[in-house]
C-alpha cells in the first residue's frame, strides 16, 4: 500500500505517525493510498525549516524567483493530463472536469511569474524640500495554506506559488481526502528548481492545523473550505495575531429574466448546477425565475433528465461521484428534508447507481420547485447536484432575495437587457457577479472576491489582493544633506 510522504526541508520522507487515513477512490471504494497525520515533531520540523529558509529566500532577486514560476508553469503544462488523471482516481472527477481543475491552477502560476510588476512600489519626489518618499513591498515570512478536497490542483496553486514568488516560504496542509494530486504538484515544483525549504507539506486533520495556527513563526494563513471550519481558522488564527484569508461557504443564485436566450440559459444552468457533482463553491444551487420565465422549468427538467454521472473515463458522463459516503448521506438528507418541508421534487437522483460501480457515492441530478427561504434545502450549502427553483415577479424581488442571503460568493443574471444587467450588478450584495456567465470565477489577474458570510479576512485570494496579503509595505522618507563642497546661493557643486 502506497504511503503518502511528507515534504520537509526539501526531502520526501515517511512519517513516523501511528495515525493513517485511507485515500479512497469514490467511484468504487478502492483504497489507493494511506496518508499520515503528521506528528507534532514533524510539523515543527516543517515550520523550523520554513523559518530558516526564509532568511535566504527573501534575498533572492525577484526576477530569479519569477523564473522558477516560469519553469514551473511549463512543467505543469507538460504534465497536465497526468495530473488530471490523478485527480480522476482520487476524487472521481470526469477527465474534462479534472483538466479544468489543473488549467485554472496553471493560470495562477503564470500570473505569479508577473510578480516583478505586481510588487512595484510607489515614489513621490520632493514631498518636502529635498525630501523624497517611496514605498516597496517586502515578504512576510512563513505562510501556510489549508486546502479543501474539491479542487486538489487549483486551490493549492492559488496559494503557494504566489506566496513563494513574493519571497515568503510556505507550509501546505492539503486535504487528507485527496493528497496525491498536491504531492505531484510538489514534485514538479522541486523539478522546476525551487530551493530546498521554500515549500513544506504536512498532512493531517485538526491537531496538525491547530499546531500551525498556534505557531508564532507562521505569519499568515490561507484557507478554502466549509463555513464552520473557516470560522474556526479565522478566529483562532487572528487570536494568534496572524493574517487570515478564509474563503468559505456559498449559496449562489442564478436569476433568469424572461428576455434571456432560453437554450443558452438552460445549457448554462444545467452545467453550473450539477457540474463537478455540485462540489464547487461557485456552483449554482438556486435558480430564480422572474415573471414568465418560470414557464421554462419544463424545459429545464427535460435537460436534467439527459444528464447522468459516471466514471472518469466515460466520455458521456456529465460528472462523477461525491467525494465520500458521508457527503452523499448529507445530500440525501437535504433532499429528504425538502420533500418533508413541502418542496416539489421534479426529478430525484437519490437512488442513482452506475452499472459496475454500485458501491460508488453516486447522486443523480435532482430538481426541486416550490422552494422557500425557510427550507433547509435553501438555507444549507448542498454541495451536490441539486437545484432549487424559486419564482418571483420582478428583478427587484430577485435582488432582495439574494441580498437577504447570509452568503455573497457568486451570482449570475441571464438577460438581454443592459438596463437590467446594470441594475443587478450595481445593487447586488455579492462579490462575484456574472452577466450571462454562469460561474464568474475571475481570472488570476483579478482576485477571488467573496463577500459577507462567504469570506473572512481583508485581502482576497490571488490577483493584486493576494500579493498584498503575502507582503508588507515599507515606506521610506529620505533626505540627503549636501557636503562642504556645496556652496553659494545656487547650490553649485565643486567637482574638483
Amino acid at each position: 500500500m502506497h504511503q503518502v510522504p511528507l515534504y520537509i526541508n526539501g526531502e520526501f520522507s515517511q512519517s513516523s505517525s501511528d495515525t493513517w487515513i485511507d485515500v479512497v477512490n469514490p467511484a468504487n471504494q478502492e483504497v489507493l493510498a494511506k496518508v499520515p497525520c503528521a506528528t507534532e515533531a514533524e510539523v515543527q520540523a516543517a515550520i523550523t525549516s520554513a523559518q530558516e529558509t526564509f532568511k535566504t529566500w527573501k534575498e533572492v532577486p525577484i526576477s530569479e524567483r519569477a523564473r522558477v514560476m516560469m519553469r514551473y508553469a511549463a512543467l505543469l503544462k507538460e504534465h497536465h493530463d497526468e495530473i488530471a488523471t490523478i485527480i480522476c482516481h482520487e476524487l472521481g472527477k470526469t477527465f474534462e472536469d479534472a483538466k479544468g481543475d489543473v488549467w485554472r491552477g496553471i493560470e495562477v502560476v503564470e500570473q505569479a511569474a508577473n510578480a516583478p510588476s505586481m510588487m512595484m512600489g510607489e515614489t513621490v519626489g520632493n514631498v518636502a524640500r529635498n525630501i523624497d518618499t517611496y514605498s516597496y513591498m517586502q515578504p512576510l515570512g512563513v505562510c501556510a495554506g489549508i486546502t479543501p478536497f474539491n479542487f486538489p490542483a487549483m486551490i493549492p496553486l492559488w496559494m503557494f506559488p504566489l506566496a513563494i514568488v513574493c519571497g515568503n516560504t510556505f507550509i501546505l496542509k492539503p486535504s487528507e481526502q485527496d493528497p496525491l494530486t498536491p504531492m505531484r504538484l510538489v514534485e514538479l515544483f522541486e523539478e522546476a528548481g525551487a530551493p530546498k525549504g521554500v515549500l513544506q507539506v504536512v498532512h493531517g486533520t485538526k491537531p496538525q492545523v491547530d499546531q500551525i495556527l498556534e505557531a508564532p513563526e507562521v505569519r499568515a494563513i490561507s484557507f478554502v473550505g466549509s463555513c464552520g471550519v473557516g470560522q474556526y481558522i479565522y478566529s483562532k488564527g487572528t487570536q494568534n495575531l496572524k493574517r487570515v484569508q478564509a474563503c468559505v461557504g456559498a449559496k449562489n443564485h442564478m436569476v433568469i429574466m424572461p428576455d434571456s436566450k432560453k437554450e443558452q440559459l438552460i445549457n448554462n444552468l444545467v452545467g453550473s448546477s450539477v457540474g463537478a457533482a455540485g462540489q464547487r463553491c461557485m456552483g449554482i444551487s438556486v435558480a430564480v425565475f422572474v415573471g414568465n420565465s418560470k414557464e421554462w422549468v419544463a424545459d429545464l427538467k427535460e435537460a436534467f433528465t439527459k444528464v447522468r454521472p459516471g466514471v472518469w473515463n466515460d466520455s458521456e458522463a456529465a460528472y462523477g461521484p461525491q467525494t465520500t459516503g458521508a457527503a452523499k448521506a448529507r445530500i440525501l438528507s437535504l433532499i429528504d428534508s425538502a420533500k418533508q418541508q413541502g418542496a416539489t421534487c421534479l426529478l430525484d437522483g437519490s437512488d442513482f447507481t452506475v452499472e459496475g460501480y454500485e458501491n460508488g457515492n453516486w447522486v443523480g441530478p435532482t430538481l426541486f420547485t416550490d422552494v422557500t427561504p425557510e427550507m433547509d434545502l435553501y438555507k444549507e450549502e448542498i454541495f451536490g447536484p441539486v437545484l432549487a427553483c424559486m419564482f418571483v415577479d420582478t428583478l427587484e424581488e430577485a435582488i432582495e432575495l439574494i441580498n437577504n442571503s447570509p452568503y455573497g460568493n457568486g451570482t449570475s443574471l441571464f438577460t438581454s437587457s443592459g438596463a437590467a444587467a446594470r441594475k443587478f450588478q450595481h445593487h447586488i450584495e455579492v462579490g462575484q457577479v456574472g452577466i450571462n456567465v454562469p460561474i464568474p470565477v475571475p481570472l488570476p489577474f483579478f482576485s477571488f472576491t467573496g463577500w459577507k458570510g462567504s469570506f473572512y479576512g481583508d485581502q482576497h485570494t490571488y490577483g493584486k489582493q493576494g500579493v498584498r496579503f503575502y507582503t508588507e509595505t515599507k515606506t521610506i522618507t529620505s533626505r540627503w544633506f549636501e557636503d562642504d563642497a556645496v556652496s553659494g546661493p545656487n547650490m553649485s557643486i565643486n567637482l574638483k
